[in-house]
């Protein structure tokens, strides 16, 4: 219950001089409504007739009508009269329909999707693109990194340009202020060498710090020139690094670097930086285009056998695809709920790797990562890596075959499902649509350690859930179940023996250092880096075959499926014991009553048998 304040009195008060007027009404959320007050109360809550909101989009407006319409006090921010012997507008405005004004909103919001998307895509595009890119303090130098990729030689028998291998300069312009603008300045320079040559890059007089602006001592040394760059020729490759370079004229503001077209002869991951070692352009800014190909196209090097990969891993899926839903189709009235959540893997699969090979084909085309596709890719790995594990941890709960839910176990069980998704869903995207160059190996550390974390537990949860339920089958002589439950034990057992040779073996290489580029700063094995992330794809899916294998759907799916009686002696505990007050018998009666017993317990046993044969 609220009360009107002496405030609220005086505005409801004073919009008695409105009644039966037209009024403005600007609200909260900034929309515009004009309409004839017709009531109001001392909340100052308003009803208007007639009324309509007004859009306004650039020079064009339209009133979209809401008919009788009811205002809220508290969402009002401004009401006043229109003077309607006067222009409600500047004539310059232009009036137009509702449907007009729509598609015109559509299309401004659609621009500024696409512009947002251009930008985040040109991140790790192979057209890098610099926009007002500040140059930062490096040691005596100023810097920009302009790239960092690897690159394939051109074979000799590329003749033509289009499979030659390349980095090509658009356009790259520098812009300083109007305040440095009066004065002559050093040289901006423009350096690409291949990681090999990094060593030939700076110097130092005396064994002092390395510098890579020439000092006065190693002037004085005749090294080089006060202000240039240093550098020295590689003895490997001939003509590298390439160092060119444009000054500033005065009183002008912008210089443009010479259009340069570098072949590219020799395989490597290759290096650009702007630098200039000017201190008066300290507020310098590099804008422009540089073009980075490979013989194959646009695609970095460490990225193009993953078109050729996930090709294939779209191939595999659609074979097993095909196996499994003709399976589906063919006993569909036998199916369980546990096949249904196959079914669901194997298609978000399908579509996760048609996803991933269809954006490295756009990215190998254009040499700008398409970032819809890539986040749609992310978003189905991630779900199909959650769905996967959930069904590994209920099928080990035996949920669908010895009991028809997971009970209490239900929240528990999705909460990890939900965790592990948000933290999947996190790093992947961090990995796939953001710069994952520019965050250093402690950074992605921070994003890989709550995966593995769950992942670790996911393990621990499916091997303790394991081991119950193979107990209880035993103890239930449910064989048919039991021989399946130990084929699926075995399957995973040596999935988890594998990965963990595979993880010592990365170790041991320092490969997992160079994936997680904590030591390899200039990544100088990029052509090896796709195998791990391979390698994990190829693992799943040959998890995922062999549950295929032993759940696919058959005549005989029903023999694993849920039996009320079967659940009931499963859930029931074993270690229940019953008292029984002792009585004295004579010993005639206690064997009579221990044969009895004996006779009882293998009518027991071979009734349990028959119910198991009912069952199978």
């Amino acid at each position: 219950m609220s009360w009107a304040g002496p405030e609220d009195v005086y505005l409801s008060s004073s919009l008695a001089s409105y009644l039966d007027k037209k009024i403005l009404v600007l609200l909260r959320d900034g929309r515009k409504l004009l309409g004839i007050l017709r009531s109001f109360d001392q909340f100052a809550n308003a009803v208007l007739e007639g009324a309509c909101e007004r859009v306004i989009v650039g020079e064009l407006y339209c009133d979209l009508p809401l008919g009788l319409y009811v205002i809220r006090g508290e969402n009002v921010v401004l009401i006043g009269e229109l003077d309607v012997e006067r222009e409600e507008l500047p004539p310059h405005m232009t009036r137009v329909s509702p449907a007009e004004i729509k598609r015109i909103w559509a299309e401004m919001w659609y621009s500024a999707l696409l512009f947002v998307l251009v930008c985040l895509s040109s991140v790790e595009a192979s057209i890098h693109h610099y926009s007002g890119d500040r140059f930062v303090s490096k040691g005596n130098a100023f810097v920009v990194h302009g790239g960092s990729e690897g690159i394939y030689s051109s074979t000799p028998a590329d003749d033509s340009a289009k499979d030659n291998s390349y980095i090509r300069f658009d356009k790259v312009t520098f812009r300083r202020s109007k305040e440095s603008a009066n004065s002559s300045s050093l040289s901006v320079h423009a350096i690409v060498f291949e990681v090999e040559d990094r060593e030939n890059i700076g110097g130092s007089a005396y064994g002092g710090q390395r510098a890579v602006c020439c000092t006065g001592d190693l002037a004085k040394l005749g090294m080089c020139t006060q202000g240039d760059i240093i550098y020295r020729p590689s003895t490997k490759n001939p003509g590298w690094p390439q160092v060119f370079g444009v000054s500033f004229e005065i009183d002008k503001e912008v210089a443009t670097l010479p259009s340069k077209f570098i072949p590219i002869d020799k395989t490597g991951m290759y290096n650009l930086y702007f630098i200039h070692c000017d201190l008066k352009l300290k507020d310098l800014v590099v804008e422009g285009n540089t073009i980075w190909k490979n013989p194959t196209g646009y695609l970095p090097g460490r990225m193009a056998p993953f078109m050729l990969f996930y090709g294939f891993m779209s191939l595999a899926f659609v074979i097993l695809g095909i196996f499994w839903f003709s399976q589906y189709a063919r006993f569909w009235r036998e199916v369980l709920p546990l096949q249904n959540c196959i079914t669901l893997v194997i298609t978000l699969g399908m579509l996760e790797m048609a996803l991933w090979y269809f954006e490295y084909a756009e990215f190998n085309e254009t040499g700008v990562r398409p970032t819809g596709i890539t986040v749609w890719a992310v978003s189905f790995g991630a779900v199909k890596r959650t769905v996967a594990r959930l069904i590994l941890l209920m099928v080990s709960m035996g949920y669908g075959v010895v009991r028809p839910s997971l009970g209490g176990l239900t929240s528990k069980v999705i909460f990890l499902g939900l965790t592990f998704f948000l933290a999947t869903e996190v790093l992947e995207m961090v990995e796939n649509v953001g710069a994952v160059s520019d965050l250093s190996g402690k950074a992605r550390l921070f994003l890989v350690l709550p995966v593995a974390i769950l992942d670790a537990f996911f393990i621990l949860w499916i091997f303790t859930s394991l081991s119950a339920t193979l107990n209880k089958l035993q103890a239930r002589r449910m064989m048919v179940k039991v021989d399946i439950y130990r084929k699926f034990t075995n399957a995973l057992a040596v999935t988890v023996i594998v990965s963990v040779g595979w993880i010592c073996y990365e170790l041991s290489t320092s490969s997992l250092q160079l994936y997680y580029k904590s030591n390899d700063v200039y990544n100088e094995q990029w052509q090896n880096a796709w195998i791990i992330p391979a390698f994990w794809q190829v693992l799943s899916f040959s998890l995922l075959c062999v549950i295929c294998a032993l759940w696919a759907p058959s005549q005989n799916s029903t023999r694993y499926a849920y039996s009320g009686d079967a659940s009931e002696e499963f859930d029931r505990d074993e270690t229940t014991l019953t008292l029984i007050k002792p009585s004295l018998l004579p010993s005639k009666d206690v064997h009579s009553v221990r044969e009895a017993r004996a006779v009882q317990a293998s009518n027991g046993l071979a009734n349990g048998d028959e119910e198991e044969d009912k069952i199978e």
